[in-house]
């Protein structure tokens, strides 16, 4: 970490979360050969478009991949987790690419308003669905955390 380059630490409860990140390294291996939201794409040569559909994909693994890294040893050590100024971003687009994945996988038999709200009976739901949801929430919680803290570019705009 650089001097004086901002961080946040946080540390969260190792039996809550811990069933939560196998539902991300599911969602990013199904991710793997696609982009989480179709790409609206101009009408390019088609060779264009695949270029720019690959470089894509490599980014959003990428990003999902940094993600997952903070859950290392340390954090099934301590339960801490820490973000930087520095990865705000790449953490921010890898908590929507699975939660947009989740949204139009596991998640689409919720509406809108119930993944915007959060309002929902959560024994009502099936254990899938649930723990898609608790998923979806605790990156929903991860983002935020980020924009609060961090990412001063997104308070600035």
């Amino acid at each position: 970490m650089k001097h004086g380059e901002k961080q946040i630490v946080v540390t969260l409860s190792l039996p809550v979360v811990a069933p939560l990140l196998d539902i991300v390294k599911f969602a990013a291996d199904r991710m793997q050969g696609t982009t989480a939201a179709p790409a609206a794409l101009p009408d390019i040569d088609p060779e264009m478009k695949e270029a720019w559909t690959d470089e894509l994909i490599a980014a959003q693994n990428a990003d999902v991949r940094a993600l997952l890294a903070l859950f290392d040893d340390e954090f099934f050590s301590t339960g801490r987790i820490s973000f930087r100024a520095a990865n705000a971003e790449p953490m921010i687009r890898a908590c929507a690419a699975v939660r947009l994945h989740l949204r139009s996988g596991p998640l689409a038999v919720l509406g809108d308003d119930v993944l915007e709200t959060g309002e929902i009976a959560l024994d009502r739901l099936e254990d899938p669905v649930r723990k898609a949801f608790m998923t979806y929430l605790f990156l929903a919680t991860i983002q935020e955390l980020i924009i609060q803290h961090l990412d001063e570019t997104i308070l600035e705009g």
